[in-house]
């Protein structure tokens, strides 16, 4: 087994500093990349307006007149031009609850595409002891978040959005099958059930999904195709949309 040079009881110390740096993330994007568009003391508009807060996302709240709508507003929402209306990278989000959903998906497939696969890829990649054994403390260190993120979005039901797969369960699940694979080429185990064990019992409910198991990759045979591909093995786990 590959020995890490620090203990998984470090990770529990390290999920609030991981947090604050999701924080600062979220806090870097450009505040015109999001608005909200609606009047303050409505209630609907105060929904997406504190979800946005506790993502500690910065945005812009251009107010809205209830008896004169604004032209961004129309264009935004044209058939109902109804507020609020959620904007982010020029893609319109229209009902409030909606715009909850949304906020709370896509910016948690953020953290999982942009911050904890880019270390799941690393321990694939050809290089030292040294800086495998970092990567690894980082994978754990993001699977001991999801594990609390489960707790909490799951609610104690089977998956990420509840009784059915969700956006979440398959911008995480999709990189199941590599990360078998990654337990299988370094014999490691990441997904271990004394340390996750919510996300571990996901994990095979996920697997098992009828939409699912067709186009899960077999671990062996992704081994195989990893080993072919090893020379050009960063730009193809990359080449991704």
């Amino acid at each position: 087994m590959l020995s890490l040079t620090c203990s998984f009881p470090y990770i529990s110390i390290r999920r609030q500093q991981i947090a604050f740096e999701l924080s600062l993330c979220s806090s870097a994007m450009a505040k015109t990349d999001v608005k909200v568009l609606g009047a303050w003391p409505s209630p609907f508009v105060m929904r997406p307006r504190i979800a946005l807060n506790l993502k500690f996302m910065e945005y812009e709240f251009p107010e809205e007149d209830s008896g004169s709508k604004s032209l961004l507003l129309l264009q935004s929402n044209p058939v109902y031009k109804k507020m609020p209306v959620l904007i982010h990278q020029d893609k319109p989000i229209c009902e409030s609850l909606i715009i909850v959903q949304y906020v709370d998906e896509v910016w948690a497939s953020a953290y999982i595409d942009d911050k904890w696969f880019p270390s799941v890829r690393g321990i694939v990649l050809p290089q030292g002891e040294e800086a495998k054994a970092e990567l690894m403390v980082q994978v754990f260190e993001g699977l001991a978040l999801l594990e609390d993120a489960f707790d909490k979005c799951g609610q104690g039901k089977a998956f990420f959005g509840g009784d059915k797969i969700g956006y979440v369960d398959i911008a995480l699940g999709s990189f199941l099958g590599l990360l078998k694979v990654t337990e299988k080429m370094n014999n490691v185990k990441l997904l271990d059930e004394a340390k996750t064990p919510k996300l571990v019992g996901w994990a095979e409910r996920f697997c098992s999904h009828d939409a699912v198991k067709e186009v899960m990759p077999e671990t062996d045979k992704l081994v195989e195709l990893l080993k072919c591909f090893k020379p050009d093995l960063n730009h193809r786990l990359v080449d991704r949309t």
